[in-house]
């Protein structure tokens, strides 16, 4: 998974699910992206930023983990 969007999850206490319903992009396709099973968009991408209030950059917040 993206280690700073987990990060960001977990401050804010929320699920994966969550941001699914926050972002509109269903829970399968989120669970896959976000476990490397498939490739995040640019669109896609910047609605997770979006709902997530980060002030990050796109680039640093899909930081792969290693």
């Amino acid at each position: 998974m993206y280690k700073n969007v987990k990060a960001e999850l977990a401050r804010r206490g929320l699920s994966l699910n969550d941001l699914s319903t926050m972002t509109g992009i269903s829970y399968s396709t989120l669970h896959n992206k976000m476990n490397g099973k498939t490739q995040l968009t640019l669109d896609e991408a910047k609605k997770i930023k979006a709902a997530l209030e980060v002030e990050l950059p796109i680039d640093e917040l899909f930081e792969a983990s290693i």
